[in-house]
């Protein structure tokens, strides 16, 4: 990808995506997300419209695209992780451009082409943009998307800000009073020092009894309570065995052509693959080697399965017998829970859902693809949920009852702490003196304001947005309240309040400023969107999934 994009502007959607075998590059093909051996024919309708398969299909590139500008980067697994869905994006928008239409909002070519020149330019990262050819050639094709898609969308992006705009206009009434006093709050930084009670440090004082262990562990029963669990057999197909093959096979096509496609869509960011071009060409190579294999290890896998399902009668026993006629080996795992998955290695997101599906009506399942090989499972036993009796985890149960026996010793110990020091400092002794008298270490941290993203030296015991709230809420030259932590408490004494850099405000306040608008903006869509969304797409196959969600263009 070209330079990089605003990556704190990310849209956390998922999606899936059609993925080819051969290349690295993931291509979208809109037709997939309906599948199915027969054609789908009907896709709702929005306020009465009915929506048709082009128009969807747009839709959902203009979507794609939408993600694209916005991060920088396609929603391939970040988009999965974040929470990008094409259909649910796609519906929406095409509900907004219904609104667009209907009340005759029209975006010059001009505008049009303006924002065109500012999508080009973030992808440059510098101030001139990269030409429209390299971007059509270098970030476009590859994924199968055309100068006309791009040009529909900057079309109809441009009067989707228009629409917003529109509808969020109460939200730039902000007065520089406002903007001047929420500048403050949130850029006003206090210092503060910090007093830990560890648990650690109070494990020697703790007595322990097994009738108080045994108390512990009645009353705790349910942390350890070990969940169902399965387990199964299994026959692998590591992609290792099928590398020879896979580099044999591409080793026909025009592989070459393929990696060079890749190394230009990638552009200067081949740096994630190799220090040089060669050695990004070379591991892309070996990437694309590797998903051959996979490929083959599938076939074989899938061959195997047809005669496995085949075979009658269904019995467990059938995976060895094919398995042995075959020349194949079959493992056994130890049992494991649907959370955790099995322990010897890794079979992927899917092996354990799979493997839970199995019984003994339903002994075999279909290949399931792992990170390193193909598996197919064959049923075992299933183990019901149980809680293991004291004797077999009394050391598991004692440790845990000593440390929260010390957690406990840990807070009261802060509670005595902070008593004495807000007397001390009633009577006018000093913060550091009170500690120094009573042996404890306070923490100074460096200056912290509301808008701080990170204290590395108290997010390992506490969340910030925690911390950040009662730091604040206490007043200057006091202690706060006793703060548990996952290891025992915290005290946070507040000892000053910085002075404000009013030479910083005043440049930053006007960016500030139309930040506020913009946020206001996007909550008042928001808003708006929720409750029109709601009921313009109820006759979509979004109805019985929850309302999409849209954020204002800026």
């Amino acid at each position: 990808m070209f330079g990089t994009i605003r990556k704190h502007q990310t849209w956390l959607w998922v999606i899936i995506i059609a993925v080819t075998v051969v290349a690295f590059v993931i291509y979208f093909n809109p037709s997939t997300q309906f599948g199915g051996p027969a054609p789908v024919t009907e896709f709702g309708r929005i306020r009465g419209e009915r929506i048709t398969r082009d128009k969807l299909v747009a839709a959902q590139k203009e979507a794609m695209l939408h993600y694209l500008v916005r991060t920088g980067e396609w929603p391939d697994s970040a988009g999965r992780e974040g929470g990008f869905d094409v259909e649910r994006e796609a519906y929406a928008r095409l509900f907004l451009l219904q609104l667009v239409r209907d009340w005759g909002l029209e975006v010059s070519p001009a505008v049009s082409a303006r924002l065109a020149q500012e999508i080009l330019r973030a992808f440059a990262g510098e101030n001139q943009p990269v030409s429209l050819e390299a971007f059509v050639r270098q970030v476009l094709a590859p994924r199968q998307f055309t100068l006309e898609d791009f040009e529909r969308f900057v079309r109809h992006e441009a009067a989707l800000q228009e629409l917003v705009t529109l509808i969020a206009l109460p939200g730039q009434m902000v007065t520089p009073a406002e903007a001047r006093a929420l500048y403050e709050r949130e850029h006003q930084e206090i210092s503060v020092q910090v007093v830990n009670f560890l648990a650690l440090n109070h494990l020697p004082q703790v007595t322990v009894s097994t009738q108080a262990v045994a108390q512990f562990y009645t009353n705790q029963m349910a942390r350890y309570r070990i969940p169902e669990r399965v387990q199964v057999s299994y026959v692998a197909f590591p992609v290792s065995n099928y590398l020879a093959a896979a580099e044999s096979e591409l080793a026909r096509t025009n592989l070459d052509e393929i990696v060079q496609a890749n190394l230009d869509r990638l552009g200067t960011n081949y740096v994630r693959f190799g220090s040089t071009v060669e050695e990004a060409r070379q591991k892309i190579r070996q990437e694309l080697i590797r998903r051959q294999a996979l490929l083959l290890a599938r076939r074989a896998a899938n061959e195997f399965a047809t005669v496995l399902f085949d075979r009658e009668p269904v019995r467990p026993e059938n995976l060895r017998v094919v398995a042995a006629e075959r020349g194949l080996e079959v493992g056994t795992l130890e049992p494991f829970t649907l959370e955790e998955g099995p322990r010897e290695f890794d079979g992927g997101p899917e092996f354990a859902q799979v493997a839970f599906r199995l019984s003994e009506d339903n002994p075999f399942s279909a290949p399931v693809v792992g990170p390193e090989a193909v598996y197919v499972l064959g049923f075992v036993k299933r183990l019901p949920s149980e809680v293991p009796p004291l004797e077999s985890i009394f050391a598991r149960v004692l440790t845990d009852y000593r440390y929260e026996q010390a957690i406990q010793r840990a807070r009261q110990a802060a509670e005595q702490f902070r008593a004495a020091l807000t007397n001390a400092l009633a009577r006018g002794r000093s913060f550091a003196e009170v500690c120094t008298a009573s042996n404890l270490h306070p923490v100074l941290l460096p200056p912290f304001s509301w808008s701080t993203r990170s204290l590395p030296q108290v997010e390992q015991d506490l969340p910030l947005a925690q911390f950040k709230q009662v730091a604040f809420a206490t007043p200057v030259g006091e202690v706060s309240p006793v703060v548990p932590t996952r290891d025992g408490a915290m005290l946070i004494y507040v000892q000053d309040r910085m002075p404000l850099d009013q030479a910083r405000m005043e440049k930053e306040l006007p960016q500030f400023t139309a930040y506020l608008r913009r946020l206001r903006m996007n909550d008042l869509f928001n808003e708006w969107f929720r409750r029109e969304a709601e009921v313009a797409l109820r006759e979509t196959p979004l109805a019985r999934r929850a309302v999409p969600q849209m954020e204002a263009a800026e």
